[in-house]
């Protein structure tokens, strides 16, 4: 069982949350006086939900099961399958799993995946568009399981890749390495934005910034949200027991987005591919744990 750790701080002193505000202007009514309970003043101030033994432990096994669903979709991409057909692959594997897709009916999403075709970023809704050599599917998978849920993506080749397919897909997957590389206590969120934009900027790819990583667990979508782009240094502290999605949404050509009539699907505006990797991460006393893990 993780304790609940206290710091000791001064009224003048910068306030723990990260806000760059002294203590005394921030989150002293919060949290009184010193000692001060750095998870009770984040639930608080931001509503992060830390999570305990018991918890991550429901994260984890739902996060076998993104695993093993991401597992079987792999298997079947090839060119002539449609995103409709994965999507009825990923719900009749998260229903047989005794689990149910966090995205179908979620604030009317009409289906169980999301599937994003080459310029598509994200929230791809399953159709009868078919996969043709050469493209390149994310497929974001996201079950409840025995009221826990655990959220990752990856970003497949359809058949034999270009060479800008390759450069986006393995940008996007270092992307995700990158920031996964900050998470530790002595860092702060904006540490790994900051590490995913200076890598992918450095590739000469952008970051999508409309759309971010997010708390997940009790929830589909909780605080904190973690931005893929941002400054070294800034935002709050982590602290162990958050539990969080990074998930870099990486273009091939420039950053800017347009969501179509469908109101979810979101495309780059300059038509160039996007690619993504996500991963559920624990923040741990000496670094992280992944959720989700596979290979990147």
């Amino acid at each position: 069982m993780m304790k609940d750790k206290t710091f000791k701080v001064g009224r003048n002193d910068p306030c723990p949350c990260g806000s760059g505000l002294k203590f005394k202007k921030c989150c002293l009514d919060i949290g009184g006086v010193e000692p001060i309970n750095l998870k009770k003043l984040y639930t608080q101030k931001y509503k992060i939900r830390f999570k305990k033994e018991q918890d991550i432990e429901g994260i984890k096994r739902a996060g076998r099961l993104v695993i093993d669903t991401l597992n079987l979709v792999e298997a079947e991409i090839r060119p002539g399958i449609t995103t409709d057909d994965i999507n009825t692959l990923v719900h009749e594997f998260t229903i047989q799993n005794n689990a149910i897709p966090a995205t179908l009916s979620y604030k009317s999403y009409p289906k169980s995946v999301c599937v994003s075709v080459n310029e598509v970023i994200c929230h791809g809704i399953p159709r009868k568009r078919v996969l043709k050599e050469g493209d390149i599917v994310n497929v974001d998978v996201t079950p409840i399981l025995n009221g826990y849920y655990s959220d990752a993506s990856k970003t497949f080749f359809v058949g034999t890749p270009g060479s800008e397919a390759k450069k986006i897909v393995r940008v996007a997957r270092e992307s995700l390495r990158r920031g996964r590389s900050m998470v530790r206590p002595e860092n702060t969120i904006g540490d790994i934005g900051w590490a995913i934009q200076k890598y992918a900027e450095g590739e000469g790819c952008s970051v999508v910034r409309e759309f971010v990583g997010h708390g997940v667990g009790f929830e589909f979508h909780e605080p904190p949200q973690v931005p893929h782009f941002g400054k070294k240094g800034e935002g709050i502290d982590l602290v162990p027991g958050m539990v969080f999605t990074i998930e870099p949404m990486i273009n091939l050509g420039q950053r800017y987005l347009t969501v179509l009539e469908d109101k979810w699907t979101a495309v780059t505006k300059d038509g160039s591919l996007s690619a993504q990797f996500e991963q559920t991460i624990l923040v741990t006393a000496n670094g992280f744990e992944n959720l989700t893990p596979f290979d990147l």
